[in-house]
């Protein structure tokens, strides 16, 4: 399965004051408390418990936005985080955290001002156990790590478990009493939010290209919604906790997916069965993993150069069928493929053309 490798957040910080509390109490319990706060952050990255001793965690939604907190097994964070993308229309229900042997302990959605903890008794293997944020948009980059160990923790300069942004910042470490805030993401394109927005399903995925490009990309149907041309997004209602809120379209939209799905396999009209396998980061550049009646595809995004429009690569390295790219005359832009043949407005690719192949997309 792909999983997101990295994801580059430069923030802006502005130097605030918080109260930061890790304490025992008669020697037995170990008392945690952590904020979520501006920028879509924890304002503890990390903090070391000892292994199997007992632990009382408070979680302070001090921020002006919904959060929930998830602690998961080691290296379990992005599977964790995509599992919650997966959820579909129960997410909400769900407080947007997956049921899986991955998640070891939760504390669900909290409103702006809430407060709400658990106690738990830390694992006896020693180890890094990741906590998440997994609400819609938040998961690649509202995270931290609890160290299980009578070790010390490593330079927090050096530490691959925290956000990379907060590795220069002493102040992240569980014995701090200042932190900075950031902004929710880098303004500087590639980057990519997972976020609701208008006519896609909650599981959507948009990315701001390069060239004033952005697009919508929909996880829970594998494929492309749409794309536009001008400002990316204005997220404020869904950052202020607004329930049943959307991200709303800075631009034009230019092109809208209007076929029953792009990819069919054998002849046109075999609706596949669908089903989302994760993505990673190419030089910052979103490639999807996902199947079509179980055959693996990968396709990465980009912009044309002049910014007119879209180049979608398509990876199908493993399939024995025919592929058949469909398009719609009203969805706003002009094709052109690497390989294959048109058929009255239909990409006809044997399986040796489909194994990579390039759709060029103009708008009109």
């Amino acid at each position: 399965m792909y999983i997101q490798k990295r994801y580059f957040l430069l923030p802006i910080a502005l130097l605030v004051m918080v109260q930061v509390k890790a304490y025992s109490i008669g020697d037995t319990v170990t008392t945690i408390s952590i904020n979520a706060i501006g920028g879509l952050q924890y304002d503890i990255v990390r903090f070391k418990v000892k292994p199997g001793s007992k632990v009382k965690f408070i979680f302070n939604n001090t921020d002006d936005m919904s959060h929930n907190i998830v602690f998961t097994q080691p290296e379990s964070r992005l599977k964790v985080v995509n599992a919650a993308m997966a959820i579909g229309n129960d997410a909400f229900k769900m407080n947007y955290i997956p049921k899986m042997k991955e998640v070891l302990w939760s504390i669900p959605v909290l409103e702006p001002g809430e407060t709400k903890f658990i106690t738990f008794t830390a694992p006896t293997k020693e180890g890094v156990y990741p906590y998440v944020c997994t609400y819609p948009g938040h998961g690649f980059v509202m995270y931290g790590a609890m160290y299980v160990s009578s070790k010390d923790m490593p330079s927090i300069k050096d530490d691959p478990n925290i956000p990379p942004e907060r590795r220069k910042d002493i102040t992240g470490d569980d014995n701090s009493s200042q932190h900075q805030v950031a902004h929710s993401y880098s303004e500087v394109p590639p980057y990519l939010y997972r976020i609701f927005i208008p006519d896609a399903s909650p599981a959507a995925i948009a990315v701001n290209l390069p060239n004033n490009i952005s697009y919508c990309w929909d996880a829970g149907t594998c494929h492309l919604r749409y794309a536009w041309q001008g400002g990316f997004l204005d997220n404020t209602d869904i950052w202020k906790g607004h329930y049943d809120s959307y991200g709303k379209v800075l631009g034009n939209v230019f092109f809208r997916d209007k076929t029953a799905f792009p990819l069919q396999t054998d002849k046109p009209g075999n609706i596949p069965a669908v089903q989302f396998k994760g993505y990673q980061l190419i030089k910052r550049f979103p490639e999807f993993h996902y199947t079509i009646n179980g055959i693996e595809v990968y396709e990465l995004i980009k912009p044309k150069e002049d910014g007119t429009g879209l180049i979608r690569t398509f990876r199908i390295p493993n399939t024995t069928r025919i592929i058949w790219f469909l398009v719609d005359a009203e969805d706003g832009v002009n094709y052109k493929s690497s390989n294959g043949k048109w058929i009255k407005g239909r990409l006809k690719l044997l399986p040796e053309e489909a194994r990579q192949f390039t759709i060029i997309m103009t708008k009109i």
